[in-house]
């Protein structure tokens, strides 16, 4: 059994903003020589998650603003008022973005098989931005023989 981690610096622009990291996975999986397992890819964020979808520019708006119908971005949080009234760091109420995120998730797991991740035709491996544009970092973890 073989076990392999990359950690993926990845910069957003805005948020909500769906980051296609398709590719960077796809050649982890290439350099780690893995024939069988599996990949778990993992936001290090609680603003930020990693969800599997379809990279139609039309759909990525569609689920953007479902993001902000559900959990809206103006709305009072609690957190807003009293985690960033105590915060020295000049960070930007981000309730929503937590929110979002519980409802999104923070990995996604794909099975490799014969040295391959397996995808279905149309899926893409998406770190979604929830808060505001800034640096974030992905770890892939690759398990299997």
């Amino acid at each position: 059994m073989k076990f392999l981690s990359r950690i993926f610096e990845i910069r957003t622009d805005k948020g909500p903003q769906f980051v296609d990291i398709t590719d960077r996975v796809v050649e982890a999986v290439r350099q780690s020589g893995l024939e069988n397992g599996f990949a778990v890819i993992f936001s290090k964020h609680t603003t930020a998650a990693i969800r599997i979808n379809e990279a139609e520019p039309h759909l990525i708006a569609d689920m953007e603003q479902m993001l902000e119908k559900i959990v809206p971005s103006c709305h009072e949080y609690a957190h807003n008022r009293y985690a960033h009234a105590v915060s020295s760091n000049g960070e930007r109420p981000n309730g929503h973005a937590h929110c979002q995120q519980l409802l999104l998730g923070a990995s996604e797991a794909v099975p490799i098989v014969a040295g391959q991740l397996m995808f279905g035709r149309w899926q893409r491996i998406f770190l979604v931005e929830l808060d505001h544009g800034r640096d974030r970092e992905v770890v892939v973890h690759l398990v299997g023989e």
